[in-house]
């Protein structure tokens, strides 16, 4: 019998009322809805699972859906040899953990977690003990009344902006174009939460106080994605960031920032955790993206909007019944790899110097670094081949030299161009400029004789 969680059952019943009582979605054919959510097809907008064996999750880490980044077309195969090359290879800029085995994950959660927590209290039930404890290490280090876990980001950002809608009166959220939930989220803002999201920019970078305050409708809350994923994990300045929050403020508009990877951020705006989130009303924050958990979020805000978005998580189905091996893998990372992002932040700017150096050394044409100067530790880099010419490139630099200096998938970015993310953790530390350029001069031959 299939069990459905309660956002899940909401999606269904819906399904099931439009169709008069058949529970078929347009364009479904005789596998039905099931078929249907586990299609791999990209879908634009986000629709379709990413390629979940290995390289749909871009930037070295888990996104979800295929559509969403680098990889989302990529042939199971040349996902298959980038895997195997990754685990083969003895030299890598970043070796995150979720691509491990069960064994190893288990067993890195088995040394690390006596250190975080007392492994002899009682386990969690529906939210409380070491659920509540790990909520109340958030809010203190984003200096907010209180904060609640939730088991997915998207379900947390749902939440957070329906409750403003409520209290705004007004179901309009204004955002990036690039935001994650327009690209990647299968539209659930407007298709489960009822919201209406409108558009402040196209544009390749952050959202501007000026177009917040000069935005033709009123909208109730202003969400900042920080930093911006598919524009180049991009940042404002402290400045403008400020200047943009004040802009909403002027318009009556409450403001959320989409924080998943905020973590990384105090290098680049300069500020310290609670001083950047103390500028919005509501923040969302990842456990998996930056900090190595197994999954997990958590929304961070006052308490009255806290206790309502609680109410919300239940009828979503996101109070689960126990919690305790993600909750643990979150305080391992708070504990273990939060005080090390401004060490990978720096580090990522020389890599990417060296980087942008050496393909220009090495006679790669229009190839780019975005941005410039990292303004987290990861990047983008831009090259003007298909995506299989790059990915196959990197592959076999990694079967034949042990080095797997581009580990994850290759998207096309227009004609004749492919883009790739680069991440930096604690295995790209040991790396050096000169070692960027060797590994740089490989790839390029390796490109050169698949051109030839």
């Amino acid at each position: 019998m299939l069990t459905l969680s309660g956002e899940a059952a909401q999606v269904v019943h819906r399904l099931w009322a439009a169709g008069a009582g058949k529970l078929r979605c347009p364009g479904v054919g005789a596998r039905g809805i099931i078929g249907r959510m586990t299609d791999t097809a990209g879908q634009g907008g986000g629709g379709g699972f990413r390629d979940g064996a290995q390289d749909g999750f871009r930037g070295g880490e888990p996104g979800g859906f295929q559509g969403e980044g680098p990889g989302a077309s990529e042939e199971p195969s040349l996902r298959e040899r980038r895997a195997a090359a990754l685990r083969g290879a003895r030299r890598v800029l970043s070796r995150a953990g979720w691509r491990g085995t069960l064994r190893e994950r288990l067993a890195h959660l088995q040394e690390a977690a006596p250190g975080v927590y007392d492994l002899d209290e009682p386990t969690d039930l529906y939210g409380d003990r070491i659920v509540a404890a790990l909520e109340e290490r958030v809010a203190a280090l984003l200096g907010t009344e209180a904060a609640a876990f939730f088991p997915t980001g998207t379900m947390a950002q749902q939440v957070a902006l329906r409750c403003w809608a409520a209290r705004t009166g007004n179901p309009v959220v204004a955002l990036h174009a690039l935001g994650h939930p327009e690209r990647h989220e299968r539209h659930a803002l407007s298709q489960v939460a009822g919201l209406r999201p409108v558009i402040l920019t196209t544009e390749h970078r952050q959202p501007t106080a000026a177009e917040v305050a000069e935005f033709p409708e009123p909208f109730g809350t202003l969400m900042l994605e920080l930093p911006l994923r598919d524009a180049g994990f991009l940042l404002p300045t402290w400045e403008e960031l400020t200047e943009t929050v004040e802009a909403a403020r002027e318009r009556d508009a409450v403001v959320h920032f989409d924080g998943a990877r905020l973590w990384e951020s105090t290098v680049r705006l300069g500020r310290p955790l609670e001083e950047i989130a103390g500028l919005a009303d509501s923040v969302y924050v990842s456990f998996y993206k930056s900090l190595g958990g197994f999954g997990g979020a958590a929304l961070a805000g006052p308490t009255s909007l806290i206790e309502e978005a609680r109410t919300w998580r239940h009828r979503y189905g996101g109070t689960v019944f126990q919690q305790f091996p993600t909750v643990l893998s979150a305080l391992v990372g708070l504990d273990r790899e939060l005080p090390r992002l401004p060490e990978y932040v720096h580090h990522a700017r020389v890599i990417a110097t060296a980087l942008r150096e050496a393909l220009a050394t090495a006679g790669l044409p229009w190839s780019r670094v975005h941005p410039e100067e990292p303004h987290t530790h990861e990047f983008q880099v831009w090259l003007p081949y298909d995506p299989d010419t790059a990915a196959e490139a990197a592959i076999r630099q990694a079967e034949e030299t042990g080095t797997m200096l581009f580990a994850n998938a290759w998207d096309t970015a227009g004609p004749g161009l492919t883009t790739t993310e680069v991440t930096v953790t604690e295995a790209g530390l040991i790396w050096t400029p000169e070692d960027v350029k060797r590994a740089v001069t490989e790839f390029a031959e390796r490109v050169r004789l698949l051109k030839d």
